[in-house]
Formats: structure tokens, C-alpha cells, sequence
């Protein structure tokens, strides 16, 4: 069994310095430099690599972006639609949300650069939700993105949700303008994204312990304890914070971006990454991991979404953490090292033997105990994200012990046969081996666009061919 290959091994060789050319330059060069340290060629790249390849950039192209694409616009009132049912039939309330819209703006405007020939097809797309960036979701009385509004663009305010901002959503908002503006050159979502960069770390930069507040009002003030009982501080917000600061640091090398995206780096890396290598999900203002290890089960259950393991946010972290070292040119030795660790982690107590896939939760009951699976379902997110780690660590440790070309093979094969609609295009909602009525469920949502597999196969492609 693949398990049964696990071990630890240290990286050789340093990251070179790199630009904007993002974690591909970054995993050729150090594969070279660490084949040169271990004194050994390269390994010959097997040959079906081109044809693997070509193969997933069809699912790219055929079952993730065709299927949203053009359905997603909203003609009538602007942004992308949200709701669509199993059949890809609009289904609801198709409610804007600041994280969906953003997401979506940057899947348009990278796809326009990764397929040339599409441009003219794509690109406006990803001007269609900078604009509603802009003139919709933009709070012009205090600054920064609300978090959700109606269809018809009307900011919501019956919701404790609606009455907030959050660092996640203003992050991907960011996000998707810094990839739109290296699309097009629109020098007004350049502006809109130093804009929101500059009222984010305003408003809920921690000047104190670093890092970011995720809750604020909606002038602004963050909520320093927390939010209805949520944490003030969690590692989502935070690697997408960190993410976010990657795609504007290429577009704007400004000191402050670089100093933020350098402290965004050491808090995930050295403060939410567990020595034993996956990461803390909730903590105080101070860091301060939260924990329920020793409350009930009942307790531990109840307080699932707040502490346990999550093997997909570790996998998509290890790729994160290597981007933002990568765009720095810092602590190289130190980043591989980490990043390695998760996905050794994820591997060694997340992988399912039996099908495949990283199921969705484990929990420690102790810190000596071993790790128990308490969710076994697999999120179509986290098993994409597992492609682009898998493949990413095989490229960075060719000679490892840990067979990653081989665990990045059975993931694809695993997304082949139970999370891509071949009928209807898409992907499911969890893997159907786990969760068989995700056949039926919706393709869409506030929370499920295309992001995830998009990033994940667009580096997986570019990845492959680099060994052409």
C-alpha cells in the first residue's frame, strides 16, 4: 500500500529567487537543485506525461469551465448567478455574495491567460465582475466589500451575516481584481484593489499580535473577541489572506503588501502549522489555538467546525506557503520543509486506502493518541486541491520515498470516477463513494463555483508539460 512508503525526508537544494512566474519556476528550479545536491540525474519524466496533460486540460475546458460559463452571467442585473440545481437548472435565490463573485472574477480573468485562443471569450466575463465588484458590492459610505446582496444587488441586512464584513471575503475580492487587472491592464481594478488592500489593513490588521481580524462592522471596527461565537482569528481567512497578498504583490510590488504577505507567511508557516504538521483551524487574538480536546465528545462533536483536522485545507496550505516564499525569495529550506510535512500528514492519516481521496476530518484525542477519522466524507475541493500538492511534491522531491507521482495518479483517477459528471459536466459536490446522493445535489452555490479545480488543474497542466 501506498501508506506503507511513507517516511520523512528532508529537502535538498535551495528555491531560487523568483518573480511573478509563480510555483512553477519555483518547482523547476529546485528540482534541479535538488537532483544537483543529491549528486543524481533526474529522473526521466514518464511518457504519458503530455497526454496526461492534454487530458485534464479537457476536463478543465469541457467539465469545469463550460458548464459555468457563459451560464454564470447575470445579464439582468449584473455579477454570476449562484444557484443551479443537479441538471445545471437555475434553482434559488441566486443571492451575490462577496466570495463567489470574487472567486468567479478571477476564474474568468485567469483562464483568459492560461487559454490565449479564449481570451476574447473569457476576458469579458472577468470585466463583467469587476464591475460589479466596483459599482455593487464596493461599500461606498465606509469603504471596503460587503458580504452579501441580493440578486438584484440590494445589500441584505436580516442576517447577522449581512451586518458584518469579513478579512476571507475583502480577501478574495483582492484576489480576483489583482488577476483581473493582469489580464486586461484596467488600471480602475488595479486602483480597486489597492483600495481594498489599503481599508483591510486599516481596519483589521493586528498591529498587536499580527495577522488579521476576520470579523468587522461595516464601518470597519473589528470585533476583537470574536463574532456570535466565533474565534477572531482562523486559518482560512488566513491562508486566503496570504493568497490573496501573492496575487497583488505581482501586480504591485508595494512595501506594505510586502511586508504584510512576509507576516502572513510566518503566521501560517511557523504559528497555525502543528509540529505534527496539519494546521490549528480557530485561535484568539493572540494565537492562542482553540480546543476542545478535553470536553466531551458530545462537546468535540458540537464544536466540529472549530477544532478538528482538515486535510484539504493542509494540502492547499503546503502549496500556499511554497507561492508566498516563492514570490518573496525567502526562507526557502524552512518553507519545504513545512510544506512537506502537511502533505506527508494528509497522506499518512488522511488517504483512503481502500478508494482513494483525503476523507474531510480527523481529530486527535489526545496529543500522544493516534489521529481518528470522525468525518469521512470527501469535499470536491479538497480532493481537487490534492492533485495540485500531490503532483507539486513529486516535482520538489523526486527521489523521496513518498511515492507523490504515484498518490497524485490514484487522486486523478479518484476525480475521474467519482466527483466529475461526465453526463451533465461538473463536479459533484463529495466524492459518490462516500456521499452517493451527492449525484443529485446541486452544482452549485454561494460556496461551490470554480475556483478550486480550476487553480488545481491549470498548475496540475502547466506542471506536467514543464517536463515535456
Amino acid at each position: 500500500m501506498l501508506a506503507d512508503a511513507m517516511t520523512r525526508t528532508d529537502p535538498a537544494g535551495p528555491i531560487a529567487a523568483g518573480g511573478p512566474s509563480g510555483v512553477i519556476w519555483l518547482a523547476v528550479v529546485l528540482l534541479a537543485a535538488s537532483m544537483a545536491a543529491c549528486g543524481t540525474d533526474a529522473p526521466d519524466a514518464p511518457a504519458d506525461r503530455p497526454a496526461l496533460a492534454s487530458e485534464m486540460e479537457d476536463v478543465l475546458r469541457e467539465q469545469v469551465l463550460d458548464p459555468w460559463y457563459p451560464r454564470a452571467i447575470d445579464e439582468e442585473h449584473g455579477g454570476f448567478l449562484s444557484d443551479f440545481n443537479d441538471q445545471w437548472e437555475p434553482d434559488g435565490p441566486h443571492d451575490k455574495f462577496i466570495v463567489t463573485q470574487a472567486r468567479h472574477t478571477w476564474t474568468t480573468a485567469r483562464a483568459a491567460r492560461f487559454f490565449p485562443d479564449a481570451d476574447a471569450h473569457y476576458l469579458p466575463m472577468a470585466a463583467h465582475g469587476f464591475e460589479f465588484l466596483r459599482d455593487v458590492m464596493w461599500d461606498d459610505a465606509h469603504g471596503g466589500f460587503v458580504g452579501t446582496v441580493s440578486r438584484e444587488g440590494t445589500v441584505q441586512t436580516n442576517g447577522a451575516g449581512d451586518r458584518i464584513k469579513r478579512a476571507y471575503g475583502n480577501a478574495f475580492a483582492i484576489y480576483g481584481l489583482a488577476a483581473y487587472y493582469a489580464a486586461s491592464g484596467n488600471e480602475d481594478a488595479l486602483q480597486l484593489a489597492q483600495d481594498a488592500f489599503r481599508w483591510l489593513d486599516e481596519h483589521a490588521h493586528d498591529p498587536a499580535h499580527g495577522g488579521y481580524f476576520q470579523f468587522m462592522a461595516r464601518d470597519g471596527t473589528p470585533f476583537q473577541g470574536g463574532y456570535s461565537g466565533t474565534p477572531p482569528k482562523d486559518q482560512n481567512s488566513s491562508i486566503h489572506l496570504l493568497e490573496a497578498f501573492i496575487e497583488l504583490y505581482h501586480v504591485w510590488p508595494d512595501p506594505t503588501v510586502e511586508a504584510r504577505l512576509r507576516e502572513m507567511l510566518h503566521v501560517v508557516r511557523d504559528t497555525l502549522v502543528t509540529d505534527k504538521g496539519y494546521l490549528t483551524l480557530f485561535t484568539r487574538a493572540d494565537w492562542t489555538p482553540v480546543s476542545y480536546r478535553d470536553s466531551s465528545q458530545a462537546v468535540r462533536e458540537a464544536n466540529y467546525r472549530l477544532d478538528h483536522v482538515s486535510f484539504g485545507h493542509d494540502v492547499e496550505t503546503a502549496f500556499l506557503i511554497l507561492e508566498a516564499s516563492e514570490a518573496l525569495g525567502i526562507e526557502r529550506d524552512t518553507t519545504l520543509r513545512v510544506a512537506q510535512s502537511m502533505v506527508d500528514h494528509a497522506i499518512r492519516n488522511g488517504w483512503d486506502e481502500a478508494t482513494g481521496g483525503l476523507y474531510d476530518g480527523g481529530y486527535y484525542p489526545s496529543e500522544d493518541a493516534p489521529i481518528d477519522i470522525v468525518r469521512t466524507s470527501k469535499a470536491w475541493w479538497a480532493q481537487v486541491e490534492a492533485l495540485n500538492a500531490f503532483l507539486l511534491m513529486a516535482r520538489l522531491f523526486p527521489n523521496a520515498e513518498v511515492p507523490y507521482d504515484e498518490y497524485f495518479r490514484q487522486q486523478w483517477t479518484y476525480v475521474k470516477e467519482h466527483l466529475i459528471d461526465w453526463e451533465r459536466g461538473g463536479l459533484y459536490r463529495g466524492g459518490l463513494d462516500e456521499e452517493p446522493d451527492a449525484k443529485t445535489a446541486s452544482k452549485g452555490g454561494i460556496w461551490k463555483a470554480a475556483y478550486h479545480e480550476t487553480r488545481s488543474l491549470m498548475h496540475s497542466i502547466e506542471r506536467l508539460r514543464s517536463h515535456e
